[in-house]
């Protein structure tokens, strides 16, 4: 049975941020991810997650200026101090909250420049960054992410992605797949799932209902099949759960959406993080 993360970023947004965390294990829930812990101290979050029995599984290296529009920083020039210092902040982050994994944000082309400009540099601060998370016990992470929410994002496809591994070659540094950014660039599911998984680099999936990134059971993906197909394959990392709730104004909030999810509250035999 997949193993399912609440990604405390985008569900329970009727709680607190804090508060997220006890939603979440009411529910069922035995990991969470979001994208930013800095606003809190990790001692902050560490007790949530002790105090409700949770995993931390994954979120996201310092990605620049978010407010102001940035999206990561790993291919732009002239930002490598700044990539750097994020990147040591997100690992003491990691080893305070035990989590294994860390996401790092490639950043949105400058105008007027091009992927195979900005590639060596990318290249080169993602092998940094796995060096260092290797020497604590980490691993990172890149996404391919839409250019209909994300316009003018560095990387969009998971052959792409994978290419990128090829030319940093650090063992820790993986792929995460979240196929609602893969249906909408590529599609293809089942069969980029049957071409990736066995081959030990995705590190992490994520799940939204297509287009309108709600529920999984929502829209025009078979979730069904995706979650047999995961299990059939013999994957047994997480799969965050990445939606806006379309249920979230209802009685019960996020949880009144969470019918789609396979075996909600019962035990689940999880392998080790």
């Amino acid at each position: 049975m997949p193993r399912f993360a609440a990604n405390l970023s985008m569900l329970y947004g009727e709680h607190a941020f804090l508060d997220r965390f006890a939603a979440a294990a009411r529910d069922g829930f035995e990991a969470v991810e979001f994208l930013f812990p800095y606003e809190h101290a990790p001692a902050e979050i560490a007790a949530r997650l002790a105090d409700h029995g949770l995993r931390q599984v994954l979120f996201n290296a310092p990605p620049g200026d978010w407010a102001g529009g940035e999206r990561g920083l790993a291919c732009l020039p002239g930002r490598e101090a700044e990539f750097r210092r994020g990147i040591e902040q997100a690992l003491d982050y990691a080893e305070a909250l035990g989590c294994p994994r860390i996401h790092v944000m490639a950043g949105l082309l400058p105008p007027g420049a091009e992927r195979a400009q900005l590639q060596p540099l990318y290249v080169d601060n993602l092998a940094w960054a796995a060096a260092q998370a290797a020497a604590r016990g980490r691993e990172i992470t890149i996404e391919p992410i839409n250019l209909r929410d994300m316009p003018g994002y560095f990387l969009n496809r998971q052959d792409h992605a994978h290419q990128i591994l090829d030319a940093v070659g650090a063992p820790n540094l993986k792929v995460q797949m979240d196929l609602y950014h893969c249906q909408i660039v590529e599609g293809d599911l089942s069969t980029k799932l049957q071409r990736w998984l066995p081959s030990g680099r995705v590190a992490h999936l994520q799940i939204a209902g297509v287009p309108q990134r709600h529920e999984p059971d929502l829209g025009e993906l078979n979730h069904s099949h995706l979650f047999e197909l995961i299990d059939a394959l013999g994957w047994d990392g997480w799969i965050g759960c990445e939606y806006r709730p379309r249920r979230g104004a209802l009685p019960g909030g996020t949880s009144a959406g969470l019918g789609w999810m396979p075996g909600r509250g019962q035990d689940k035999s999880a392998a080790p993080a």
